[in-house]
């Protein structure tokens, strides 16, 4: 079945932790700190691939993550950057945060390559913490976690005209006539599981893409049959061509089925109903005169008055497509085929430290009036924070009296002038 929904765990990579040693060399008795830096994690990259035209390959495999970033050497080296991992996506695919269903990245339009998760930044080595009261520096900074994210894949198929009608009234037979697409073809029920694109070329080369939606039914809308998964692609179209069978070669009516269909399209999102609809009444070729009502008369009574024009077609022989098909290339013109770009409404950067990591306030046994806190929630805060900044040292403060770190250390005994050591980072303690 065509694979138009997926979801997936994306992880960036850690920044590499700075590195601990000192110059150890002959007649160097007393050598500094020469702790190099750890190298950046790997940054999660979507791409978008033309040749592609489903998510298959992620239905397969679940979990992706680029590399971490190598610990800081010693000597000063550097630890190696972890490798980016890119994601190749068809075009029109949505990134979505699974957890709230916000838009993440859209990959359309001029959006071919989006760094959605960034790697951690490797943490300083403690050649970076000698002064003059700490020659000796034993630390140096962790390098920055990694971020993760829990994604939703959806394919939401680029094209300016949507194609739409109940099965078997010959949209692919259409689609096939008038464009370079070859759909399977056959006469029974939900033959199309996926939307067949192709481009309708003119003589003057302006033409325009065309998608047959899959055949849809009553109560689409609400999930049945298979309709959630097919109308979101109709959701991207500018022009929306209803296909009927005027002949009514399987008993259906018509005019029915086009307000049918409009009344699905209207309970899945009113303003896609909204947009400029043009009729093909199909199998033309198949209405005997004998019969006594005209189907076509019927149509254009029925819908030219509300200002949706009816074209009678054959898909089979090609008569009346020229008129239907230059049709639609001016409505698509008084529009623009600017594509349809959904706005990020989800940024990973923005995701806070996470508060249920562990951290431990001691009062130090070798040092008097000296009080340690330390562990994995204050290491992510140190990594995450520019204490040179007005504004990194204004969250730091924030963080100690949200986190509960100041009532903890006046729970220990500490007292005002006090020293409270958080791994690189010495403060004195007053209220």
């Amino acid at each position: 079945m065509f694979a138009d929904r997926a979801k997936i765990y994306i992880r960036s990579g850690k920044g590499g932790d700075g590195h601990v040693s000192f110059r150890r060399e002959l007649y160097v008795p007393n050598g500094g700190p020469d702790g190099g830096d750890g190298g950046r994690g790997g940054d999660v990259i979507f791409e978008v691939d033309e040749g592609l035209n489903t998510l298959t390959d992620y239905r397969h495999k679940r979990k992706y993550a680029a590399v971490d970033g190598e610990e800081g050497g010693k000597r000063r080296c550097h630890g190696k950057d972890g490798q980016d991992i890119i994601l190749k996506v068809p075009a029109g695919t949505i990134i979505r945060e699974e957890s709230t269903g916000k838009i993440v990245a859209d990959m359309s339009g001029d959006n071919k390559r989006q760094v959605v998760l960034k790697g951690g930044r490797g943490g300083q080595g403690n050649m970076h913490y000698a002064t003059a009261t700490m020659q000796v520096p034993k630390y140096a900074q962790p390098g920055q976690p990694a971020q993760e994210l829990m994604v939703q894949l959806e394919l939401k198929v680029i094209a300016d005209v949507g194609l739409v009608g109940f099965p078997n009234v010959g949209k692919s037979t259409l689609l096939s006539r008038v464009t370079n697409a070859r759909p399977k073809i056959a006469n029974y029920h939900f033959t199309t599981l996926n939307p067949n694109l192709g481009v309708v070329d003119f003589d003057d080369g302006d033409g325009f893409v065309i998608a047959d939606i899959p055949g849809l039914i009553e109560g689409a809308s609400e999930g049945v049959g298979l309709g959630h998964e097919f109308l979101r692609h109709i959701e991207r179209t500018k022009v929306i061509i209803h296909m009927v069978d005027a002949a009514s070669t399987e008993g259906r009516d018509p005019v029915a089925d086009i307000y049918a269909i409009n009344k699905e399209l209207r309970a899945y999102n009113p303003e896609i109903a909204s947009r400029p609809q043009v009729i093909a009444a199909n199998k033309i070729d198949a209405i005997y005169e004998q019969d006594d009502s005209d189907p076509i008369r019927r149509l254009k009574e029925e819908f030219e008055p509300k200002g949706i024009r009816v074209f009678a077609i054959s898909a089979v022989s090609g008569q009346g497509l020229n008129e239907l098909l230059y049709y639609v290339r001016e409505q698509l013109h008084e529009i623009g085929t600017e594509t349809t770009v959904f706005e990020p409404e989800f940024f990973p950067e923005d995701l806070s430290i996470q508060n249920n990591l562990p951290y431990t306030v001691e009062k130090s046994e070798e040092e008097e009036g000296v009080y340690l806190v330390e562990g994995p929630k204050i290491e992510r805060m140190l990594g995450y924070t520019n204490l040179d900044s007005e504004k990194g040292f204004a969250f730091f403060q924030r963080f100690l009296k949200e986190s509960g770190i100041l009532t903890d250390l006046e729970n220990a005994g500490i007292q005002e002038g006090d020293t409270v050591r958080m791994y690189s980072l010495e403060f004195d303690y007053y209220k």
